[in-house]
C-alpha cells in the first residue's frame, strides 16, 4: 500500500471527483472501473497514477479476441512441438513453454505496481467474470506445472470502458466506479493551458466557444472529444488563424475552419452544410 495520494500531475488535469475515486480505489484494494466520452483521458489516467505515485506501470489492451487467460499466462504448444522435432532438450520442462500475461507480470513485481486493463468492454461478454477469482484472490494456478501464483503486492487496477457493452453485476460489486464527466469550459482551460501554455486569451475563449457550439448541435453522431479539440488549436496555432475568423456571429459561417479535427465522420459533415444552406437562406 503506498502512503502518496493522487493529486494530478503537470501533464493531467484531475478533477477533484476523480482524486476521490482514484484514492478511494487503491485504499480499498478494488479495481477503479472508468468510463467517460473517448478522448476524456480514460487510458492516459493509468500512466499519471503510475508517475505521480511512483509505480511501475503494466497495459494490457484489450482486442475483441482477447481472452482473460491471456491475462494470466499461454501455453506454447507450438513451439514446444517445434522444439521437439530440432531434438531441443528444453521440450522437457514443459515451464520454458509457458508465457506470463500481464497479470502474472504484475503479481511477480517487486514493488505494487499499476495495472491497466483497457477497454474491457471489447471482449467478450463473459471475459470480465473470468477474472473475478484471479482479481479477488489476487492468486491464480498454472495447470501445466501445478503451481500457484500469488501477488506479492496488490496490484493498482485501473480498468476503462467506452460502455460498447453492459459488463456483469457480479464483476462491477467488485469494483470502484467513477465516470469522467466531459470537463466544463474552466476545466478545459486548464487541460489546454497543459499543452499550449500562454495561449492567447482571445483565441482560447472563441476557440473554446465555437467547440462547445459544434458539440451542441442537435443529431451529431459522434461529438467532439478534449484530444480533438487539442488538435484542432494545434492547427489553428500552424495556420495562424485569428480568434475573428471563429467567432460565429455570423449565422452564414456555420462550419469552423479546420472542421476535419473536430468532425469525424460524413453525416457530421453533411449535417452543418444544412446548416450553412439553411442560415444563407433565412439570412437573405
Amino acid at each position: 500500500m503506498t502512503d502518496k495520494r493522487f493529486e494530478g500531475s503537470d501533464t493531467y488535469v484531475a478533477t477533484r471527483d476523480l482524486m476521490l475515486a482514484v484514492n478511494a480505489a487503491v485504499t480499498l484494494g478494488r479495481p477503479i472501473l472508468i468510463k467517460g466520452e473517448p478522448g476524456t483521458g480514460k487510458t492516459q489516467l493509468a500512466a499519471e497514477i503510475a508517475k505521480v505515485l511512483e509505480r511501475p506501470l503494466l497495459q494490457w489492451h484489450i482486442k475483441s479476441t482477447t481472452r482473460a487467460q491471456q491475462g494470466l499466462y499461454e501455453y506454447d504448444a507450438v513451439a514446444r512441438l517445434r522444439d521437439s522435432q530440432l531434438g531441443d532438450d528444453r521440450v522437457q520442462d514443459i515451464a520454458n513453454y509457458i508465457v506470463p500475461g500481464t497479470l502474472w507480470e504484475a503479481f511477480q513485481a517487486d514493488t505494487q505496481p499499476v495495472v491497466l486493463i483497457d477497454e474491457i468492454d471489447k471482449a467478450d461478454i463473459e471475459f470480465p467474470n473470468d477474472l473475478l477469482l484471479e482479481l479477488d484472490r489476487m492468486e491464480f494456478y498454472v495447470y501445466e506445472t501445478r503451481q500457484t501464483v500469488r501477488a506479492r503486492h496488490r496490484p493498482i487496477v485501473v480498468i476503462t470502458s467506452n460502455n460498447e457493452k453492459e459488463l456483469p453485476d457480479a464483476f462491477l460489486r467488485r469494483c470502484f466506479f467513477h465516470y469522467i464527466q466531459f470537463p466544463d469550459t474552466a476545466t478545459m482551460e486548464q487541460i489546454v493551458d497543459v499543452h499550449y501554455p500562454g495561449l492567447k486569451k482571445d483565441l482560447l475563449s472563441a476557440a473554446l466557444n465555437r467547440f462547445y457550439d459544434v458539440r451542441e448541435v442537435p443529431g451529431l453522431k459522434k461529438k467532439p472529444s478534449t484530444s480533438e479539440l487539442l488538435d484542432w488549436l494545434k492547427l489553428l496555432l500552424a495556420e495562424d488563424i485569428p480568434a475573428e475568423a471563429l467567432k460565429a456571429d455570423d449565422k452564414r459561417s456555420c462550419i469552423p475552419p479546420m472542421y476535419g479535427a473536430l468532425l469525424k465522420n460524413e453525416q457530421d459533415v453533411q449535417l452543418f452544410e444544412r446548416l450553412v444552406f439553411l442560415n444563407r437562406r433565412d439570412a437573405r
